[in-house]
């Protein structure tokens, strides 16, 4: 009797999806929509390992709740969804709590400075002393206790759920102990059983904007301290393509788009927020480029694809990361570029795909589509397709990779 036809194993796939505060879930559920759209076989609400971090942390939830991110458009860009009503000032709320214990403290801190002054007062100092009201200052500006609340009516209503255990897929939200700076893995063994709607109100609880989130009597931040990615989660779940997500990138003049003035000097002109903004996105994107080099020799076998926004993205970059205005238009742009690097790296992408069996539509990508028909006007192909000027970093990570797959491919 002729043995049954082995079929080959299905692969397994993961989706890591970065922080980057309100304009980066925004962007994230655009070039979902994108990849959604255009990657046959692949059922983004069915994937076996989800991994968010802060922004990421909230829509990589929702996905694996089964929300779609046609769905999530609906919810939270357009707010048409009859089923889940969503406003996004619930979560700029000032943490009036936070506030109010602080001013509490303010009387037991000035008595403790001045018996310090009087007391010590040579190895103290009047300044020293009253450094003991720095305590005062709050710890976040608004109340982050509206995303577990909101969360937990989400994914306590219509057949979804607000525990890890009982997903069918894996799911880990990323944050970081504030008293030991190590990363925490919400959903792996000795977190599971924290409710996913804490989890991802303590992984998006960046300081200064939220106050720490306490869980079992720890105290949690923002799970990009440590890491962007975290795509290694996904790895040694023995993922073998991941789908990573990154929405905040540094800003590069020179690829920004040539015959408008000021372009050069804007970072300058925007003062102390766009230079701290540039510092920041340039510190956790070269963190996360070195990873994607380590797990490339690390992970053998193993797929690892990127998107994200092009460096010279004057829209994404000079937006209001923690604003939640403009959010059609925004999303509109993330899809809409998500499509364009899709058209790009089509040659690259298919076979890579083609491997883990998902097929590229590409007559798909070559129709126009539009999210939204009032920002269609914006969008043509000669703007999202015009040519790029790469860096010498860009350039020498485009080299190392050809010489990692031309290795790979000779079998050394």
């Amino acid at each position: 009797m002729p043995a049954a036809p082995s079929h080959p194993p299905r692969p397994t796939i993961g989706l890591n999806l970065a922080a980057g505060g309100p304009l980066g879930a925004i962007y994230e559920v655009g070039a979902l929509c994108a990849l959604e759209e255009a990657l046959q076989g692949i059922d983004f609400t069915d994937l076996d390992v989800y991994v968010g971090v802060s922004a990421g942390g909230f829509i990589s939830a929702a996905l694996a709740n089964k929300i779609s991110p046609g769905e999530m458009y609906e919810i939270f860009i357009t707010n048409s969804s009859d089923s889940i009503p969503f406003e996004p000032d619930q979560f700029l709320r000032p943490a009036y709590r936070e506030y109010f214990r602080r001013l509490a403290a303010i009387p037991e801190l000035l008595f403790d400075a001045f018996w310090e002054f009087v007391t010590r007062p040579r190895e103290v100092g009047l300044t020293g002393a009253f450094m003991q009201l720095s305590h005062a200052i709050p710890t976040g500006m608004f109340d982050n206790g509206e995303i577990d609340r909101f969360l937990t009516r989400v994914f306590t209503s219509g057949g979804r759920t607000n525990d890890f255990r009982a997903l069918k897929n894996k799911l880990y939200i990323v944050a970081t102990d504030l008293d030991t700076g190590r990363s925490v893995k919400f959903g792996g063994r000795g977190h599971d059983h924290v409710a996913i709607s804490k989890a991802v109100q303590a992984s998006s609880a960046l300081p200064g904007l939220f106050p720490p989130v306490e869980i079992d009597g720890d105290h949690f931040v923002d799970g990009a301290l440590k890491k962007t990615l975290h795509t290694s989660i996904s790895l040694d779940e023995d993922a073998d393509l991941v789908i990573c997500i990154n929405p905040i990138v540094p800003f590069d003049a020179r690829l920004a788009p040539r015959g408008q003035p000021g372009t050069r000097d804007k970072l300058m002109r925007g003062g102390l927020p766009v230079v701290l903004s540039q510092t920041f996105r340039s510190i956790i994107h070269s963190r996360m480029r070195v990873g994607m080099q380590r797990y490339a020799n690390s992970y053998e076998g193993a797929d690892v694809v990127l998107f994200e926004p092009s460096h010279g993205d004057e829209e994404i970059f000079f937006s209001n990361v923690f604003s939640y205005s403009d959010r059609e238009n925004m999303c509109e742009h993330a899809y809409q570029h998500t499509r364009a690097d899709l058209r790009k790296r089509a040659d690259e992408l298919e076979p890579l795909l083609a491997r883990h069996g998902i097929s590229l539509d590409r007559a798909g990508l070559e129709e126009e589509r539009y999210l939204s028909q009032k920002a269609h006007r914006r969008y043509t192909r000669k703007q999202l397709e015009r040519p790029q000027h790469s860096t010498p970093i860009d350039k020498l990570y485009n080299t190392l990779g050809e010489l990692e797959r031309w290795l790979h491919a000779r079998g050394e």
